[in-house]
């Protein structure tokens, strides 16, 4: 077996929305570099995810070098989208807590409105150091989060993709697999571990960037959703059901908070700290 390395980096500047590949990133406080800085929100005052609404997995999303975005996707012109001059903010609920973002162009708000036929807000986050502070059962006083669902990073592993699937090809619904790792969407993926090594992990080191383990990673619907059509399946919740349940959740990878900020690169060593 290869030396732990980091495999691949995937930023999602919008969430929800389509990731772009990298070689390198820098990790801030709250999360990689432009991870999850906008966010759509609906006419309740709600961040929109793939849970409801899976055909937001066809929106391409492109960063650009001001901190703005690029969108595209089926039927839609592309748009270019600056980044918000600071000023009003509008509230915008997650799952478990509330945040705020700072509106954007109107065009944006249309743009995604006609895209998802819905009423939707494009909001960007102006002050991530203080917005959105982390669970408090798992984080520390002053760690913040971007508009992630709700931890900074999320890290996976090559090998434990290979085992999940496979246990799907074993299943009843073998045919949905194998799995691409872009169904877990995570920020940082390894390899050169064995398959749930991560299990036993509390604290990393990406090259020179350290890390805390927050938790597993429960698993939602969204891991069900091919994102290249934005179809749902049964996979992988129901092998993670039969074979990686903890009570009511279904896991795989690992919530990752960063203790140090510096950037990472692919093929950085990975360390095992505790």
């Amino acid at each position: 077996m290869p030396n732990p390395a980091l495999h691949s980096i995937h930023i999602h500047p919008l969430k929800a929305a389509g990731g772009h590949a990298s070689r390198e990133a820098v990790v801030e406080p709250w999360g990689l570099a432009g991870d999850r800085r906008w966010v759509l929100i609906d006419s309740a005052g709600r961040a929109v995810t793939q849970r409801p609404h899976p055909r937001l997995a066809l929106a391409a999303v492109e960063p650009q070098p001001d901190g703005g975005i690029r969108v595209s996707a089926p039927g839609m012109k592309p748009l270019t989208v600056g980044v918000p001059e600071p000023g009003e903010t509008v509230p915008v609920e997650f799952l478990r807590d509330k945040s705020e973002a700072v509106p954007a162009d109107p065009a944006a708000d249309a743009w995604f409105s006609a895209f998802l036929d819905l009423d939707a807000r494009l909001g960007y986050l102006d002050d991530p150091a203080t917005r959105r502070p982390v669970n408090a059962a798992y984080g520390r006083p002053g760690e913040t989060v971007s508009f992630a669902d709700a931890f900074p990073l999320l890290l996976t592993t090559l090998s434990s993709l290979d085992a999940l699937n496979s246990l799907i090809a074993q299943g009843d619904h073998a045919d949905e697999g194998p799995l691409p790792m872009n169904r877990f969407r995570p920020n940082v993926v390894v390899e050169g571990v064995a398959p749930w090594a991560e299990d036993d992990w509390s604290r990393i080191a990406v090259g020179d960037v350290v890390f805390r383990v927050a938790r597993k990673c429960a698993r939602c619907v969204v891991t069900t959703t091919d994102q290249r059509t934005a179809e749902r399946g049964k996979e992988p919740l129901r092998t993670l059901a039969h074979h990686r349940r903890s009570g009511d959740q279904l896991l795989f990878g690992l919530n990752l908070i960063p203790e140090s900020t510096g950037t990472i690169r692919i093929g950085d060593p990975l360390t095992i700290l505790e």
